[in-house]
């Protein structure tokens, strides 16, 4: 029996096709690896030519995002991919977005820095999604896929997520996944909105109507009298706490009854899974917690397992960065150590395992 949909391809492919099958309206990127295959696979199947998306090569990633600002903020739906050192270009524009409240997805397939660092994967632009990489006080909303079929599924999701808090929406991958081959079932296909359905959908967008039908619509991050951006930056933190309630997004392994838990997200996941089940043969009770959501991150289901724990590791391809947020859901119940690799290391399950044993188990 043939499976329906089924393809093999890279995690990077997966997004550009998903994109397409989600009614994207405009993709605006610049190449870097190790994510420039979502460009070219976009590139290669001119969707334009068969649904009228725009897929527009920018000058650079400071245009690319401020593309997304223009876009998303005519109620398309509008995404860009990059990586680490080109993520870091987008910040300022980032935060213009989340203060005029502009849905848009950009995916950030990371590498390994500081700086241009190398080609390989990393997980250290983890504090950069998830506290804000640019100025002021806004989040973004992050997923973090372990899979090629997920990078194909969030993308839908991360739409979905964007335009019903309008707020900009991340999907956090790493070099792993985005050039790693698996099969996937693609989604079924959405055809592009409708003008007179971006219009009922989106009554706050910019979209020429207001010259018609109602009063300009303007989206702007400036606003001069501090007491009003107060008042907006409140409204936003009320919208960010309504984000955090309803969005949390997770998954457990064998954690009811594990003496010893493994918190890890991405590709690094995927590791601790092996590595739990290798601890498992040897008669060593470990579970795995996956935070799917970066932002918002699982505070309430992780604390409410950690009480019954001997020991929290978390692995990660960075020098210590989820961990702050392990730390700050688990309180102190449990002892929380970290493991490491940086610089564009993966880790291995045996190391993960060995690491475990040497810090937990006498």
């Amino acid at each position: 029996m043939i499976e329906e949909n089924v393809e093999l391809m890279k995690g990077n492919e997966a997004i550009a096709h998903a994109a397409i099958r989600c009614g994207c309206d405009g993709y605006f990127g610049y190449p870097i690896t190790p994510q420039s295959e979502v460009l070219e696979t976009l590139s290669e199947l001119k969707p334009w030519e068969t649904s009228g998306m725009v897929v527009l090569q920018a000058e650079s990633e400071v245009a690319a995002i401020n593309m997304l600002y223009g876009g998303g903020g005519s109620g398309k739906r509008v995404m860009t991919s990059s990586s680490s050192p080109g993520v870091a270009l987008m910040q300022e524009g980032i935060s213009y977005m989340a203060a005029a409240e502009i849905p848009a997805l950009i995916v950030n397939v990371q590498r390994g820095g500081p700086g241009l660092g190398t080609i390989q994967p990393s997980q250290s632009d983890y504090r950069q999604a998830t506290v804000g990489g640019g100025n002021g006080d806004y989040n973004v909303i992050v997923l973090a896929p372990n899979s090629v079929q997920e990078m194909a599924d969030f993308v839908d999701l991360a739409f979905e997520l964007a335009f019903k808090y309008r707020n900009p929406t991340m999907i956090l991958s790493d070099g792993v996944i985005g050039q790693m081959m698996e099969k996937v079932v693609l989604p079924p296909i959405k055809p592009r909105r409708t003008e007179e359905e971006i219009a009922a959908e989106c009554p706050w967008a910019v979209n020429g109507h207001g010259l018609k039908h109602r009063k300009p619509n303007i989206l702007t991050s400036l606003e001069m009298d501090p007491h009003v951006m107060e008042q907006r930056n409140l409204d936003m933190q009320k919208k960010y706490a309504t984000i955090r309630e309803t969005e949390v997004r997770y998954e457990e392994y064998l954690c009811d009854d594990a003496d010893y838990l493994l918190v890890a997200f991405g590709c690094v996941a995927r590791m601790g899974k092996e590595a739990v089940d290798t601890l498992r043969r040897e008669g060593i009770k470990a579970g795995l917690f996956r935070p799917i959501t970066l932002w918002p991150f699982p505070e309430e289901q992780l604390h409410h397992l950690a009480g019954r724990l001997k020991g929290i590791l978390v692995p990660e391809m960075n020098a210590g960065q989820m961990i702050y947020d392990v730390r700050l859901a688990v309180e102190g119940q449990t002892p929380i150590k970290h493991f490491g690799r940086i610089g564009g290391v993966v880790p291995t399950p045996d190391e993960i395992i060995l690491s475990l044993k040497q810090q937990f188990i006498p």
